[in-house]
């Protein structure tokens, strides 16, 4: 029975900026806006009021004008942070190397609003530490080492140069170009697009002209496994680790994955949702030509109870917070 940690305020934060040449001559406020964009300006101004922020140490004023190498201080207060799924499968473990079937809805990393209930700090008692980043509502193999140069060993092969294949599965909304058994190459860019909530994310390239910031190339191939009335079971192999490249290059062609809150038909974007937000079902499913002790690994996550659409049409649990 899959085990939670539930939601509990953490100890804070402290976020340290040294101001740039570039940011010389602003006012603190606007630095704030522009810096961490996941806040608006009357929150800030908020902040500053609370005196969160300091400037070199001394409480920062909202109209003060910020130097070349002032370093800029936001010491947030302790939050709440939500619940998660605190126990895993254990694929491989050899006192290195170890690999586990990660459940849908725990972050590896820091970042999203999440510390310390993230997978990095529950393996923290191990030593293990991660050597990828599967998103949160991503489940199935995470790979993980415990020294550093197995991590750097393993990162290397994980890249796309490297050895390793990664293959996922996905439930998508209907893929029109595929019968079963066919493929289907996906070579877009990721872009980098406006955002109202984050300032700028990740997502496909854009119908209409649009305001583009990056953008990076990337390559999935998709198969049809099967196709229901609910939608279609994909394998998707990644030739690219570009973020949610998946659930982008899916959207890219029409068919997101099923449930899927951010990234929707036609390449749009949903203002009120972000890349954190889950409801879709999208596993890392197999990991083949992984060098390790002189001897190449293939590994396999079975896929969880939940993966199925039609159950995910039946639960009528919020995704979004539970996972």
């Amino acid at each position: 029975m899959q085990g939670w940690r539930q939601a509990a305020l953490n100890q804070g934060w402290t976020y340290r900026h040294r101001v740039q040449p570039a940011e010389a001559g602003q006012a603190a406020l606007e630095l704030l806006v522009q810096r961490w964009q996941h806040s608006d300006r009357a929150t800030w101004a908020q902040r500053l009021q609370a005196g969160e922020c300091q400037l070199n140490g001394i409480p920062l004023r909202a109209d003060q004008v910020l130097q070349r190498g002032d370093e800029l201080i936001w010491q947030r207060p302790p939050w709440l942070e939500p619940a998660i799924p605190d126990q895993w499968e254990t694929i491989a473990d050899d006192g290195d190397l170890l690999v586990i079937n990660k459940p849908s809805g725990l972050p590896v990393m820091a970042g999203g609003g999440f510390l310390q209930h993230t997978l990095t700090a529950l393996l923290e008692p191990t030593g293990a530490k991660p050597v990828h980043r599967l998103g949160r509502f991503t489940s199935g193999l995470q790979v993980c080492a415990r020294s550093s140069e197995m991590r750097a060993q393993l990162s290397r092969q994980m890249q796309p140069q490297g050895s390793c294949r990664k293959l996922y599965q996905a439930w998508a909304q209907r893929v029109p170009a595929l019968n079963a058994g066919q493929c289907l190459a996906i070579t877009t860019a990721v872009v980098e697009r406006q955002h109202p909530l984050l300032g700028w994310i990740w997502g496909p390239q854009p119908q209409s002209p649009e305001l583009l910031r990056r953008q990076l190339s990337a390559h999935s191939e998709i198969r049809l496994v099967e196709r229901t009335a609910i939608g279609d079971l994909l394998d998707v192999v990644i030739h690219t680790g570009r973020p949610h490249q998946i659930r982008i290059h899916l959207a890219q062609i029409g068919s997101p994955l099923l449930g899927d809150p951010l990234y929707l038909a036609e390449q749009r974007i949903a203002e009120n949702a972000t890349p954190g937000d889950g409801g879709y079902r999208l596993h890392a499913h197999q990991l083949s030509g992984l060098e390790h002790n002189g001897e190449q690994l293939n590994l396999m996550a079975s896929t969880p109870q939940d993966f199925s659409p039609a159950r995910t049409q039946s639960d009528g649990r919020n995704r979004r917070g539970l996972g």
